[in-house]
This record gives structure tokens, sequence and C-alpha cells, in this order.
């Protein structure tokens, strides 16, 4: 197999003996000493001679700044999968970012359950170790407020709450040697740790076998990184060839011996390194597919953007496969770093209108749009500047996100309103509209927006406001993705006090479409510094009782009048939890700690607005509940001051809606009938939650009066159509 494009790594690979405990910590140090990147154990619990390794690796990571630890691998009968991710977590947290996840299925069926564990089979504990990974996901995704639920064969999770997130996108890697184990790894894993000596098939077929299930499970073999366990024998010349050939790109050493260790990192380690960066350069030079190919279908990329430009087989390139929720692989990515970058980067664009174009901001987004397969990708993320003007006003370019802006903005006491999951890019909800936790009391996102400067389809600069291209900037308001790519923002923000009251609240609700319809007249009649949003986990028919997530927002820094604020939500069901607490506004948008976009294969997702959660809309909504297909239901407040803007004033048209209705998931003829009879009830759509394309999602999108004025307004800015792939709005003809 060819290089997967990582960067090579070196590890440790250590006994954790009880003869003489301190003896693997010292190994440890020495190992971050000499310049390794990860120290690892093994992990036997039923071997009396070694010390507990979970607790070794807490230790080591006390003992230790740099380098990262990880268990090779634990044996997962003895850790049950939900307090292994919170420990993982935890662990992950206190050493700011530096554990790995090994993963195995245990081994040594007798002496497992001699100690009381599970005795499996072999094939019985591939299917655990398949599940769990599942658990432990779920219990890192601590931003989705939903509870967790597993009705697996092993593993059976009834309503857990999520979290703590780690500090990084801690991987999971998963020591295998068999097909079904390899197969596993293509479909789940981030990474594959086997140990050589027992690799009877060969690391070049097992790759294969790697790489062939993650392509049917819609991932990118490329972001599957490939470790080694390697004896100190195996010579620089054999390691430098499994990197080359095989894509290995971490080798971690098992050895007691200091010496050994010692020359491993500061002997074999730079030769072999020193022998992949000699390939990846001669591969560059000869176009044979190193880590930057300055051209595309035979057009030499611009000079200016020729540097950083990805092909797939670049280094970095992974990180332009996977939005929010999807999957893809693009073609060329191309990086701009200034305004003048984007423009010649648009112009490359229009002479190759026979691909897909995406225009990646530095966020998340649902549809996953922004991406692509074999197409163009303009990744904008360099462009994240937050840079504070006259007053309220701010600018900031559209790489940065929501987390960022609401951090720059805190130490002047303000705030805007802006989604509700700091890891959203501006570039997209601020040409889509914005609907977040100060809506209600401050309207839309685009609301607070005063100029955008803009490359057009053409590739000219431009500044939108109300006195300069007035129309153009309405139409960047609510439509922006149609009509160029937005390189700079002027926001006015409101202000906010020190701290908002925050509220999680979890109902159990037996009648839902009843509750649905009294949660809408509530929020309606309540305070407009209130804003709210549900999640309901749908499981289908039958279910019974169903556990509804709601949070709350209140814009007040007083906790009597939080309270009082929340009272008429308290009696709407059952509470099965509560949570109200004081905290600063931009703490609510924070995001973990090097999180990462970690989107695969397609999203499917729908989304309607609402005037009213009527008595027919919310039996509409309690009937989709009972779909034959798991997905996720949010309820968001939109309404409010949004209202207090005209309808025609800007391209987003529905301002008397006040809720947000998005579905995740359903895939199903059934889930799809019963989301039409929702559809069917709706005053309109909100693009961001929609996966649907073609004419007739656009025409539910903006209303009669406003699409035509978009069409005309697409003839002027964008006659060719470059900007088509984010919703196509066509040219008006003529």
């Amino acid at each position: 197999m060819p290089d997967y494009g990582h960067p090579v790594k070196f590890g440790s690979f250590i006994t954790p003996r009880s003869d003489s405990p301190q003896l693997p910590v010292d190994l440890a140090v020495l190992s971050e000493e000499v310049g390794l990147d990860v120290v690892t154990f093994q992990d036997h619990p039923y071997q009396p001679t070694f010390l507990d390794t979970a607790t070794l690796l807490t230790w080591v990571a006390a003992r230790t700044s740099r380098i990262h630890v990880a268990a090779n691998v634990h044996s997962l009968p003895f850790r049950p999968a939900a307090v292994l991710a919170r420990a993982s977590a935890s662990l992950d947290l206190l050493s700011g970012g530096r554990v790995a996840l090994g993963l195995g299925t245990g081994g040594f069926g007798g002496a497992i359950a001699a100690m009381g564990g599970p005795d499996r089979t072999v094939g019985q504990a591939v299917s655990a170790l398949d599940e769990a990974i599942d658990v432990i996901r779920g219990i890192w995704a601590g931003n989705d407020p939903t509870p967790l639920y597993m009705n697996g064969e092993y593993y059976q999770i009834s309503g857990a709450k999520r979290g703590p997130n780690p500090a990084h996108d801690l991987p999971i890697w998963v020591g295998a040697f068999k097909p079904r184990m390899l197969r596993l790894v293509g479909r789940k894993a981030d990474g594959w740790l086997p140990s050589l000596p027992w690799l009877e098939m060969g690391v070049t077929r097992a790759n294969e076998i790697v790489d062939e299930a993650a392509r049917g499970a819609g991932r990118d073999p490329r972001k599957i990184v490939r470790l080694l366990n390697v004896f100190p024998q195996t010579t620089a010349d054999e390691l430098a060839r499994l990197a080359i050939e095989d894509g290995v790109s971490v080798f971690i050493v098992a050895s007691d011996d200091p010496a050994e260790i010692r020359r491993f990192a500061q002997v074999v380690a730079p030769e072999v390194r020193e022998r992949l960066e000699e390939h990846r350069a001669r591969e560059a030079a000869t176009g044979g597919g190193g880590p930057s190919v300055p051209s595309f279908e035979g057009d030499d990329v611009p000079e200016s953007l020729a540097a950083s430009a990805l092909t797939p087989a670049g280094t970095g390139y992974t990180r332009y496969t996977s939005g929010y929720f999807r999957g893809a692989r693009p073609g060329l990515v191309l990086r701009p770093k200034t305004p003048a970058q984007v423009q010649d980067a648009v112009r490359f664009a229009a002479r190759h209108t026979d691909v897909s174009l995406g225009i990646l901001s530095g966020g998340h987004g649902l549809s996953g749009r922004s991406l692509n397969n074999d197409g163009i990708v303009i990744a904008v993320d360099a462009l994240n500047s937050i840079e504070m003007l006259r007053g309220r006003h701010f600018r900031t370019g559209p790489g940065a996100d929501w987390a960022g802006v609401a951090s720059a903005l805190a130490p002047h006491g303000l705030a805007l309103t802006a989604g509700d999951s700091g890891g959203v890019g501006i570039g997209g909800l601020a040409t889509a509209g914005g609907i977040g936790w100060f809506v209600r009391e401050h309207g839309l996102t685009i609301d607070h927006l005063r100029s955008v400067d803009v490359v057009t389809a053409d590739g000219e600069l431009v500044r939108a406001s109300a006195e300069e291209n007035p129309d153009l900037f309405w139409a960047m308001r609510g439509a922006g993705a149609n009509f160029g790519v937005g390189v700079s923002f002027e926001f006015e923000a409101h202000p906010v006090g020190p701290s908002v009251g925050f509220a999680m609240l979890t109902y159990a609700v037996d009648d839902m479409a009843g509750f649905l319809r009294d949660w809408g007249t509530t929020l309606e009649s309540a305070h407009p510094s209130v804003t709210g949003t549900l999640m309901i986990a749908a499981r289908g028919r039958g279910v019974g009782q169903i556990a509804v997530q709601a949070m709350l927002v209140v814009d007040s820094d007083d906790a009597g009048t939080v309270v009082e604020r929340l009272q008429p939500f308290a009696p709407l069901a059952p509470l099965a939890s509560q949570s109200v607490q004081l905290v600063p506004y931009s703490a609510l948008l924070e995001t973990p700690l090097g999180e990462q976009q970690q989107g695969r294969g397609e999203p499917h997702a729908h989304s309607a607005l609402f005037r009213r959660l009527s008595d027919d809309v919310a039996a509409a909504l309690a009937d989709l509940l009972e779909a034959d297909s798991p997905f996720l239901l949010s309820v968001r407040s939109a309404g409010g001051a949004a209202g207090n803007t005209a309808s025609d004033a800007t391209a987003y048209a529905w301002r008397s809606a006040n809720f947000l209705i998005a579905a995740l998931g359903g895939r199903t003829p059934d889930f799809e009938a019963r989301w039409r009879r929702v559809r069917d009830r709706a005053e309109g759509m909100y693009l961001s939650f929609e996966t649907d394309t073609g004419p007739e999602v656009v025409a539910r999108a903006f209303p009669p009066a406003h699409l035509a004025r978009l069409r005309d307004l697409k003839r002027r800015w964008d006659p060719t159509g470059l900007f088509r792939d984010n919703f196509y709005i066509v040219p008006a003809e003529g």
C-alpha cells in the first residue's frame, strides 16, 4: 500500500511489572526524555505480576508533560465500556490531551472467567468490542444533550448522561490480527495496532482488509493511522519499508531495556524519519502523490495558492474529508490566507465549472455541502481573525467559529445571537440566517450584520452593505452561498451581562402531542429574554414514556429573575432531572479542546419552520416520533425579535415563524411519509438543517417573491452558476 500521509511517530511498549513498580514509570519518563511520542503498557488484569494498567497510565501521565500514553491494549472484558470512556476522557482532560484509547477483545478466556469476567467465544468477544466502541463514542459526545440509549446484545444503555468530552479528539486504536477484527478497524477505529511478529498474513494483506472495510463504511482509509509493535532487532531499513510501502506511521518498540529505548529514539527513529521524508519529497517532485501537487486536471494552481494546495495524497488532506456529519473526498483543496488569494481561488474554480465547488469556513455545518467528491473545495479556515472596531462593532473572518467570537466579545460585555454551538462557523451561519440563544430578544445573526466583503463569481472583491451594493447585501443575508465567498463580516454586537441563566430539564413525557403544544404556547408567552430548545431521541413505536431534554437560556444574571422566568416550564410534564445555573454566555459556546470534524457518509436531515405548535402540528410531530427509524428531533426557538424586521428586508423571509423543527436521521419510507405530513403544515424551511436538494427544496426555502428577486440577482452576480453546490438558485432568463 502507498504512504497514507501521516507524520511518522515512535513509541515504547513497556511491561507494567509489579515486582519493581518504579521501573515502568522510570522507563516512561526516559521515553519522554529521549524524544519518543507515545508510551504504552500491556493490560492483563489477570496477571498478578503486573500493575493495574489504568492506574499506571494515570501515574505516568502525572510524571510526564509531553508524551502521549495508552494501553497496548486494554482488556475490554475487565473494563466496562461506559466507565472506560469516562476514565479515558478524564485522564485526557487531566493530562492536557495526551491519551489514546487502545482496545482489544482481551484474550485468555480461561483467565478472564477465573476472575469473574464474561466467558465469551472469540466471535462474541469481537461483537462485544464492536458494541463497546459505540458506547464509548456515545459517552464522549458530551455536547449532545440527549441521553444515550443502546439496546445491544452485550451492552444495554438506558438513558445514560453523556460526557465529559475528552480534551482532544481522543483516538481509538484497536489491536487486531484476524479478518473480522480488521474489518472492525476499517469500520470504526481511528488506528490499527498489531504486533508484527504475530501478524501471520502480513501488513500488506491486513491493510487491504482494513481499507476495503473502511470504504464499504463510507470512510476514507487514509484517516486510519497504522501503528505497529516491533522488537528492538527490527532494522531501520525494515521500518522505512513498512512506512513507505505499507503506510505504517507509528512504530512502538517492545523493550524494558533503557539502552534499547534510547537507541530506538536517537538512532533508529531519525533514520526512518529521514528516509520517509526523502521518499515524500521525491514523490512530490515527480507528481507521484506527495504532499502537494499544484495542478488540477492539467491546470496549474495559481502561484499564490500552490504551496498550500492539497490533493488526496497530501499530508493534511484528511482534515478536509469530513464535515460535522458528512464525509467527502475532494479532488483539490485550495487554502487561501488572504482575500486576494480567495480571488485567485475563485478565478481558478471558474475555469473548472464541470466539477463541484465547495466553500468551507471554519466550523461545522449539518448538510455538508461545503465538501464534495472529486471537485474543488476553497477552504477559508485560515481567515479567522476577530477584531474589535468602534463601539459595539467588530470584524471577523469566515474561518472563525462562534466560540471564538463569544470569547473575544466577553471582556467587552458584548455578545451576538449566533447558533447554539460554538463549533458553528462564521461563514455559513452569517449568510443563512442565524437562529441562536438570543433570537427572541435580539433577532437573527444577520440582523446584526452591517457589511460583508464578498468575492463574487468573476473574482472581484466588493463590499455589500446598506449603502454599497445593497441588493447584494440583501441576498447575502439568507442566501449568501449562492452569491459569493464572504471574506470579512462586520457585526454590531449587543450588551450581555456577566452571566446568563442556563437550565437543563429532562421531562418524562406520556402525551407527546399535548406536551409539544403546551411547550409552544408557554415559550411564545415567555419573556423575550427566554429562549429554549427541545431534543428528543425518537425510538420508534410502542416505547411508552419518552425522555425529552430541554435547554433554556435566560438573559439575566439575577438568580431570582431566572427562576421566575423559568417557572412556567416546570409543570409541562413530570421532571426526571433538572439543573439551573448562572454561567457566562461564552461558556455556553465553548467547544472541546482540539475538537475535529468526524462526519462520514451522507447525513439525512429535514427542517421546517412553524408560526405555532398548534394541535395539528403537535399531533404530526408526535406521529413522526413513532416512525420505524431512529432519529433526533429538535424544536428550536425562533421568532420574537426576529419578527421586528420586515419579512422582505432580507433574503431570509420567515420572520413570523416562532419555531424551527429539525430532524436528523430517519431514512425509511415510513419516516419520509410521516415527515411529509409535518412539512405540509410548515410555513417555510431553514436550509442549514436540510439535506434534500433540488428546485422544489429551494422553492420551500423562499417565498415566491423572494425567489424571483433572488433569481434576478443571481443573473447579475453569478450568471454562469459558479456557486451552485449549496442549494442552487437558478439565474432568471433574459
